[in-house]
């Protein structure tokens, strides 16, 4: 394939929406303040599982400011929220599939976690609607707690009458048979059970949605936190409130981060929309953090149990993987393919195993709903694969970096016997910069001069490979998908030239207005302030799937890329007329329309302008103006992949682990701004560390509390925990299916880093595992194990 022309792509561009940002004056949903304002406040379930006797909302009713108070009562003839993906049972019959209702306070009703939405109050104030929530009287039959995923059959109660058992589905992919009898002939078997612990996204930003409805027009606008404004209107009106789509506006302004927990469709935003009908005006809600740490839907959250066959030179020749993943109360948008399709087919990773089998079982539990988290799936089969191969590794006695060199794979494409099929990749060449940039060579050294203070030092390795871009349509739906999973974008090329860039890709922290520029500028040899990007609107935007999996500049990009192609094209037969040539003769390189082979010239706006002035073209053969757009469906994920490597100082005597260095070498394919890109990666790496040292979202087994529900018990990473990191983009193997060779990055840092800091403290402790979060306390027991 050919290499991007050289222009503004691979240049580190300076983030254009940074200006605002940092000036104060990004809007995001909560800014908006609409004609008539009012405010919603929810009443939440205090109980993690009971019956709702009953409820009385007249004093409440009463209070001072309060305009309308809703219970599940008002819903009963809406459809509660949809789960976006069927998975079916090894026997082939579908997942079970409770809706969740979008407020459950009537007699007879049943909360299935704390924070489930009861009530909705509206009022003039918020804290007139808090006032007056805090009247609604409800009397609660309280019910067994279900909180941990290993042990649902044993509780005794159902989450769900559906699901006696509390299992949503049990599917499996792969070998089994012959994963079996690989392992029963292997020369060595390591073994391993371990939990991807429970996180809580805390995007800087709280959800928020604010809902109106227009009665001269019957039409409904909602701004609202989200990633994928077209998904979120498409769900609610087609499959929960039933309002024609042409009558629903979704707005979604500046978002401040979302990591997966703004993909989805939630109840509050659509109780309002439906509310704000029946109250003849605007309503506001944004959720406080409190509110947040419950009700936002939380990442990870397996329990699993792994072995890795190998011969006796350390090659691999099965991998057995048996997870329990826990989906919470309910099934969210995308839930339930976490666990299988995005988990699963990445078990694996980058290494040539002949045979691998997974069985899932999904479970229903008094928690939080589940869904994705930077990464989703991904994380969680990396740390499977990479915490059995450094332990493998150590137990034969074989160099972690040398395992991974026998048992990579190196013929593209590459079929995985668990459905993928890799179209490019180079995992030595990531694996040997990482180990430069790591100066593996002189951590013996630094060892011994631990050593010498008291300290334990140990170096871990990660080999992560993640599938991008989620898509195409038709390898998705065959898998489940209820929707499809492409991209549109549109281009509008104005009269002066100047060109407006219309994405269904959603920017919450990406950059997007800075990288579609760069695209578009470089393609169309024009400057960048020519060029501006439009985004998250549904009454601007033609179409789009949103922004998750890292697939923004993948499929959003190459859809505009696409469009602009369609300008091109038309541009050039614009130009073969004004100079008098074949359109078959007419390229358009650097900014200029030229006839092959002469000096003859046009520049692009000249020839835009000309498109708005028909008689000037011959427009019985062309329309007038010079707008297009395209649809873009992949015919395969993205694979980017890349080592990441790991060295911790211990303090075995207080169990503090201090990372000392923090290495990423990742392929991704061609970069358009390496700048952003790096940033991508800065942050992956953060959450990463988060989740290995410190995150954990923890309920309480009896009363089903959720016991980290503020920062002064869930620990965020904070920059002292952090290292400086060394972070590189190698010169990458371009993707082989997009015109833009790139490959997906917002992810990886998550991805791959969890693993490489748990097998370094291990190999500074000398201990086969050690539980995530490594907390001191976890670190100081297993430092004391080992002595």
């Amino acid at each position: 394939m050919n290499a991007p022309t050289p222009g503004f792509i691979g240049k580190s561009v300076e983030r254009r929406e940074d200006l605002r940002f940092l000036t104060g004056r990004g809007q995001y949903t909560d800014d908006i303040t609409l004609p008539g304002q009012t405010h919603g406040v929810f009443l939440r379930s205090p109980h993690a599982h009971a019956v709702i006797t009953g409820i009385d909302t007249t004093e409440a009713a009463k209070a001072p400011g309060v305009l309308g108070i809703f219970t599940g009562e008002h819903f009963k003839a809406v459809g509660g929220l949809p789960c976006g993906w069927l998975i079916n049972n090894i026997d082939g019959t579908p997942m079970k599939e409770p809706r969740h209702p979008i407020l459950a306070g009537l007699a007879g009703g049943k909360v299935r976690y704390v924070g489930d939405r009861v009530a909705l109050v509206v009022a003039e104030s918020v804290d007139q609607a808090k006032a007056a929530a805090a009247l609604i009287a409800v009397d609660y039959q309280p019910l067994p707690a279900i909180v941990d995923p290993a042990t649902v059959a044993m509780v005794g109660a159902s989450v769900h009458d559906e699901a006696p058992d509390n299992q949503c589905y049990r599917w499996s992919i792969g070998d089994a048979d012959g994963t079996d009898a690989a392992i029963r002939g292997a020369a060595h078997v390591t073994r391993l059970a371990f939990r991807n612990n429970r996180l809580i996204p805390n995007a800087i930003e709280p959800r928020a949605a604010n809902a109106s409805y227009n009665a001269a027009a019957d039409e409904y606008t909602l701004y609202v936190a989200n990633q994928n404004p077209h998904v979120e209107r498409l769900l609610m009106c087609a499959f929960v409130l039933g309002i024609p789509e042409h009558k629903m506006r979704v707005i979604a302004p500046d978002v401040g981060g979302g990591f997966g927990s703004k993909i989805f469709l939630y109840g509050e935003e659509t109780a309002l929309v439906w509310a704000s009908r029946h109250i003849g005006r605007p309503i506001k809600w944004t959720a406080e953090r409190a509110e947040a740490f419950l009700s936002d839907a939380h990442g990870r959250d397996h329990v699993t149990t792994a072995e890795l066959a190998m011969d006796k030179d350390g090659r691999f020749l099965a991998l057995r993987v048996n997870t329990t993943a826990n989906l919470g109360a309910y099934l969210s948008t995308f839930s339930s393919a976490v666990p299988t399709i995005l988990y699963a087919t990445l078990l694996a990773g980058q290494y040539a195993t002949p045979r691998i089998h997974c069985t899932v079982k999904a479970v229903f539990t008094t928690t939080a709903p589940v869904d994705a988290y930077r990464g989703a799936g991904r994380p969680e089969a990396t740390y499977v694969v990479e915490r059995l191969v450094e332990t493998a590794a150590r137990d034969m006695g074989i160099d972690p970096a040398e395992i991974r060199r026998r048992n990579f794979i190196r013929s593209f494409p590459y079929a995985t016997p668990v459905g993928l099929t890799y179209d490019t990749g180079d995992y030595e060449a990531t694996l040997n910069r990482a180990l430069e940039l790591a100066d593996v060579e002189g951590f013996a050294a630094r060892r011994a001069a631990s050593a010498a203070k008291g300290l334990k030092r140990g170096l871990g390795y990660s080999a992560y490979i993640e599938a991008c871009g989620i898509a195409p349509s038709s390898v998705a739906g065959a898998l489940g998908a209820r929707a499809g999973l492409f991209e549109a974008g549109e281009v509008r090329v104005h009269p002066t030239g100047k060109v407006t860039i219309f994405t269904g890709s959603h920017s919450h922290g990406q950059g997007h207005e800075t990288t579609f520029a760069q695209v578009v500028a470089d393609k169309l040899g024009i400057p960048m302030d020519d060029v501006s990007i439009e985004h998250g609107d549904t009454a601007k935007v033609l179409f789009g799937m949103g922004t998750y999996g890292s697939r923004s500049l993948a499929v959003g990009g190459t859809a505009i890329v696409k469009a602009v192609d369609k300008v091109i094209a038309k541009g050039r037969k614009i130009a073969a007329h004004l100079m008098e040539a074949s359109d078959a003769d007419v390229i358009f390189e650097g900014g200029q329309f030229k006839v092959a082979g002469t000096d003859k010239a046009v520049p692009f706006a000249q020839v835009s302008l000309t498109a708005y002035v028909p008689h000037n073209f011959p427009h019985d053969k062309l329309e007038p103006g010079l707008n297009e757009n395209a649809f873009y469906d992949p015919s395969n994920f993205t694979y980017p992949a890349g080592t990441y490597i790991c060295e911790v100082e211990v303090d075995p005597a207080t169990g503090v682990v201090r990372i000392e260095r923090m290495t990423a070498c990742d392929d991704f394919g061609n970069v358009v701004n390496p700048m952003i890109v790096e940033g991508q990666v800065h942050g992956g790496l953060a959450q990463g560390i988060g989740q290995a040292l410190l995150e954990q979202a923890v309920y309480d087994t009896d009363s089903g509390q959720l016991l980290t529900g503020s920062y002064m018990d869930y620990a965020m990473p904070r920059a002292d925990d952090l290292p400086s990191f060394t972070v590189e983009t190698a010169k990458g193997t371009p993707c082989t299916h997009n015109p833009l060779g790139v490959k997906g990055c917002g992810e990886a840092g998550a991805i791959g880093s969890p693993p490489a800091v748990i097998n370094a403290i291990c190999d500074a402790l000398g201990v086969r595992d050690i539980a995530m979060p490594a907390t001191p306390y976890t670190v100081w027991k297993a430092a004391r194990a080992a002595a």
